[in-house]
């Protein structure tokens, strides 16, 4: 049990990591785009027709590998272009990531060479010469300010906190999102907002909590399963989590739960939260399960609690288990953020687990093999898991980013393997 006090007034950032590899760029396009002066229209109509980024095959002949071309329509004023695939840049080389433009026409493009089962969100930042040149103190800073997502791809998801669309791409191995359409087909559960007394983090007053009823055959008289997952402002009003736990209930490969959706409230909030707080922690246990128990017939069985989180929420719901292992005896830690502090107690909570008996919990962890910050601190997380007897703790990279893109299906795959008609108790 995690009883230590955290590190107080750590910089609330990652750590300076550079990255260890070369961003996969291609010298030469992946695929025909117009001659130097040509005209654009025709290019554009097809463009149009297909969807963006362009998919071909890899220029050097693996199966197993694709070129990807983005492509910006620029204006006369259009000055630069830059793309960013989510971790797919070098922050330290942001020129690594501007697109070039074929000389007399309105086509920017930029290639990379990825694995057939990478997907990922993507952001432009478009220059139109309004701003500092390029080059100048602070142009770098400036542009990215000048955010857009791409017109000529309908996949999008809501973005984080502003809800605005980011445009995604998938390559033909990647998992597929199905599991989070609606389906008219399924019985639907019910999701509501509820302000849940809170007085355990600040001291008083309550915290916005969307609850998750499942639906229920008449005559259903067992126990429900419970999910505590963090962030609950994008899961559900953004992201539609009541549509994905329908289909995997409807579907038999996971049993009626229930799920609680605690909102983060703003970043500050959010940041003071889940870094390994133990007042946060005290909140999850001991007043908001306790409500749901007072409203719905919920188990108290550890085995069959998940409390879930990304980044810093994987961070906090690790640390959450393992303060109050007879509440909560399974973790989804998606991407956690247990590289944190960035200091001289870097990834505190390994270092508590390393030094402490194995506890009554089940880990499920994943992360990007694109997030070279987060990885080296996950790997070890990984070792001292399984040093401290750990036995059943599971880990998979995925190939992606720091990306709920990413995180929507490892969430589904972690729910079954924790809570799914296979699933083993602690």
């Amino acid at each position: 049990m995690i009883t230590s006090v955290p590190p107080q007034d750590a910089p609330r950032r990652p750590p300076r990591t550079a990255r260890p590899d070369e961003v996969p760029r291609l010298r030469e396009p992946g695929c025909r785009l117009p001659e130097p002066g040509e005209s654009t229209e025709e290019f554009w109509t097809a463009v149009r027709s297909t969807g963006t980024p362009l998919v071909s095959p890899d220029p050097q002949g693996s199966a197993q590998h694709h070129a990807v071309t983005f492509l910006w329509r620029g204006t006369h004023a259009t000055r630069a272009v830059q793309v960013l695939p989510n971790k797919i840049g070098d922050p330290r080389a942001p020129e690594g990531n501007l697109m070039e433009r074929v000389p007399g026409t309105d086509v920017w493009h930029w290639s990379l060479r990825l694995r057939h089962d990478w997907r990922g969100t993507y952001d432009f930042y478009v220059d139109e010469g309004d701003g500092p040149r390029p080059g100048t103190a602070g142009y770098w800073q400036w542009l990215r300010d000048q955010r857009r997502h791409d017109p000529l791809n309908s996949r999008t998801l809501p973005r984080r906190w502003s809800g605005g669309p980011v445009s995604y791409a998938e390559l033909p191995a990647a998992p597929d999102g199905k599991d989070w359409q609606p389906r008219p087909d399924v019985p639907r559960g019910r999701v509501a907002a509820h302000d849940v007394p809170a007085g355990k983090p600040g001291g008083g007053g309550t915290r916005r909590v969307w609850l998750y009823e499942p639906p229920l055959d008449p005559g259903h008289s067992a126990e429900l399963p419970v999910l505590v997952l963090l962030d609950g402002e994008h899961w559900h009003p953004h992201l539609g989590l009541g549509h994905l736990l329908d289909n995997l209930i409807a579907d038999g490969r996971i049993p009626p739960l229930v799920a609680l959706l605690p909102d983060s409230v703003d970043a500050d909030t959010r940041w003071s939260d889940m870094t390994c707080r133990p007042e946060f922690a005290a909140f999850l246990a001991d007043e908001l399960l306790p409500w749901a128990a007072s409203r719905l017939p919920v188990t108290d069985d550890p085995a069959r609690t998940v409390v879930a989180g990304q980044s810093l929420g994987g961070l906090c719901a690790a640390h959450a288990a393992l303060s109050v292992p007879g509440r909560f005896g399974a973790v989804l830690a998606q991407s956690g953020s247990f590289w944190w502090p960035d200091g001289p107690q870097a990834q505190w909570l390994t270092d508590r687990i390393e030094a402490a008996p194995r506890l009554p919990v089940r880990f499920r962890l994943s992360f990007g093999e694109q997030e070279w910050v987060a990885l080296p601190a996950a790997r070890r997380l990984r070792e001292v898991l399984a040093a401290a007897g750990y036995d059943d703790a599971s880990y998979q990279e995925f190939n992606g980013g720091h990306d709920y893109l990413c995180w929507r299906t490892e969430l589904a795959d972690g729910l079954v393997d924790l809570l799914g008609p296979a699933a083993p108790t602690v």
